[in-house]
């Protein structure tokens, strides 16, 4: 039976309304079923790297003890050291091993060029706080968080970490350890003063680098390896004897 009434003059009303005719056109359906699906692939990859870091989040005061605090590169300043964002990184790191929460920490970053070395500045930077060398160890090859965690497993051995960041996406940077074996893994997330648009122009770059990290993880992306180092696990042993 059809639905709608004659009008006159061979015009004929579906009854169905103008807007939802509109709807019904393929092209607005395909829109509407991405929208969908960039939601649940944006949502549940927030969901994932929230519960993975649920309960694992903290202060460096009241931070458990660690073997190893692995520091992200966060950028350089234009005489070569250390920027704002990375510095306060390295201070919760200096912090951590004076209180004696980690034994040994690794400085992983972007060492892209000669003149541009982040692992070399951070190491510098602790080196001068007061760290001993032999304890702060560096990853040349840090090129993303997803890099540094996979780096610190499988070529330095670690199994014991807190991951130091900024507190707009410590949790990513826990559930990326976890997920890449080091389930041991706690994370200090600096909560500096952010009023400039750096923070929160990060803030809304973590909704993309969660779905990133989902990919890396589904298509198991590896990073650059190469040779097994035994500085940390040197360091260590150096500790406990």
């Amino acid at each position: 039976m059809l639905r709608g009434n004659w009008l006159g003059s061979g015009r004929y009303d579906s009854g169905v309304s103008p807007r939802r005719r509109r709807f019904r056109h393929p092209v607005r359906k395909i829109v509407l079923a991405v929208l969908v699906v960039a939601l649940v692939v944006v949502g549940g990859a927030f969901g994932w790297v929230h519960i993975s870091a649920n309960g694992r989040v903290y202060t460096a005061s009241d931070a458990p003890n660690r073997d190893v605090a692995l520091v992200l590169g966060a950028g350089l300043d234009a005489d070569g050291t250390p920027g704002q964002y990375l510095s306060r990184r390295l201070d919760e790191a200096v912090s951590l091993y004076e209180q004696g929460k980690v034994k040994v920490v690794l400085v992983s970053g972007d060492n892209r060029t000669e003149g541009y070395s982040e692992p070399g500045a951070m190491r510098t930077y602790l080196i001068e706080a007061g760290l001993p060398e032999g304890d702060v160890v560096a990853d040349y090859a840090g090129l993303d968080t997803y890099d540094s965690c996979y780096r610190a497993r499988n070529i330095f051995g670690v199994t014991s970490l807190t991951v130091v960041g900024q507190s707009y996406h410590i949790d990513r940077a826990v559930a990326t350890c976890r997920s890449l074996g080091i389930d041991n893994t706690i994370g200090v997330g600096n909560e500096q003063p952010h009023t400039d648009g750096v923070w929160r122009s990060g803030t809304v770059r973590e909704i993309g680098a969660n779905v990133k990290l989902v990919w890396d993880r589904v298509t198991q992306r590896k990073p650059i390896l190469g040779q097994q180092e035994t500085s940390v696990t040197e360091a260590l042993a150096r500790h406990a004897g």
